[in-house]
């Protein structure tokens, strides 16, 4: 159990604070706006915009130069969900991480040429990720091929670099305007910090920043799915690999967790089910893996399987069909499940260790 505070500020802040001994704190922000908010016709925007969030602000024009000068590290990711900042920094210049943090929510220094130059970024950061390398579209081909109407459909990333290409000014100062406000935002805080002190140094660096009307979502959901679905794709690779993927619950949904105990149990370690068969028993598979894929709303459960050069797709099919559907019919066995829980709950207990990691988990759910 975590053992948490909250509070929220009157602009709507929220800001949760997990007390350790460690004398260096973690603030974690994290934006509620992902690619689902974007236009079908103009992805890639949230996670450009992540980019530019490091490109100076009305006060600060450089954001790394203070906080490296006050000890300190930062970072950021876009999901499909949500945007999420974060910084770690000694706590006798704490300050300075609110001051840098404060600042930016209050407004970015929008400029043409640091559009311009994150823009090529992000492009690039498409090509070396997504076009030049083997399979590293397989997500670009996957995601829309299984939803069709919710706008999980494209990466973070987004569908192609046009549509990073052609970002406007109008558009960056429009999104900023529209999600980046206290009351579309968490903070949370790690570290050896007291609640009163959070407190006053939250109202003085965020308590002025006046909040937003932030829209309400109403994204298109997914129809039933009735039968199965085929995609496939030929590129010059090494090697075939095999995709077979399934909507879940939501991850926050009391069920998702027992998916990742069935990833554990299908592909984690040499004695579980789809190594030993693929791998060890057949020979027909040099590597399978299994693991959920959660969202905020529905997600997925991926089976891949990469083939041994010259072997059948379709047996490793079949063979896959044939383990999950003893699954279905078959309790798995006490010790089998135990030692699927204890991986997993040893994994949780150990990502926990690190601060900012528990930071991050506590702003999102």
């Amino acid at each position: 159990m975590i053992d948490f505070e909250t509070f929220t500020l009157e602009n709507g802040l929220k800001v949760i604070l997990y007390k350790t001994p460690s004398p260096i704190i973690n603030i974690n922000i994290a934006y509620n706006v992902g690619s689902k908010d974007e236009s079908s016709e103009h992805t890639g925007f949230a996670h450009l915009f992540e980019h530019l969030m490091f490109s100076g602000s009305v006060n600060i024009p450089s954001y790394d130069t203070p906080l490296q000068l006050a000890g300190g590290n930062n970072n950021a990711f876009t999901c499909q969900d949500y945007t999420n900042y974060y910084l770690s920094i000694p706590k006798t210049n704490l300050e300075t991480g609110f001051w840098l943090e404060s600042d930016r929510m209050l407004n970015l220094s929008f400029s043409e040429k640091g559009l311009e130059v994150q823009k090529k970024v992000v492009v690039e950061e498409f090509k070396q990720s997504y076009l030049n390398q083997p399979y590293g579209d397989t997500w670009l081909l996957i995601m829309p091929f299984v939803f069709k109407n919710h706008p999980y459909q494209w990466n973070t990333i987004g569908k192609n670099i046009e549509h990073v290409e052609k970002t406007t000014m109008k558009e960056v100062k429009d999104f900023f305007a529209k999600y980046y406000k206290p009351n579309n935002a968490i903070m949370s805080v790690v570290g050896a910090i007291d609640l009163e002190n959070l407190k006053n140094i939250t109202k003085k660096w965020f308590g002025d920043i006046a909040k937003g009307t932030i829209p309400l979502r109403a994204l298109p959901q997914e129809t039933s799915q009735t039968e199965a679905q085929y995609l496939t794709v030929h590129r010059d690779v090494p090697l075939e690999k095999l995709f077979i993927a399934f909507k879940i619950p939501e991850r926050t949904n009391d069920k998702y967790h027992s998916y990742s105990i069935l990833a554990d149990i299908l592909s984690n370690g040499d004695a579980s089910r789809l190594y030993q068969k693929l791998v060890k028993d057949l020979e027909i598979a040099i590597g399978v893996s299994a693991f959920p894929f959660g969202h905020t709303d529905k997600g997925l459960f991926v089976i891949a399987c990469t083939l041994k050069e010259g072997q059948d797709i379709k047996i490793a099919e079949a063979e896959i069909w044939k383990i999950l559907d003893l699954l279905k019919t078959e309790k798995v066995d006490a010790e089998e499940l135990l030692r699927a829980k204890n991986k997993f709950m040893t994994m949780l207990a150990y990502e926990y260790l690190n601060d900012m990691n528990l930071g991050t988990a506590l702003a999102y759910y």
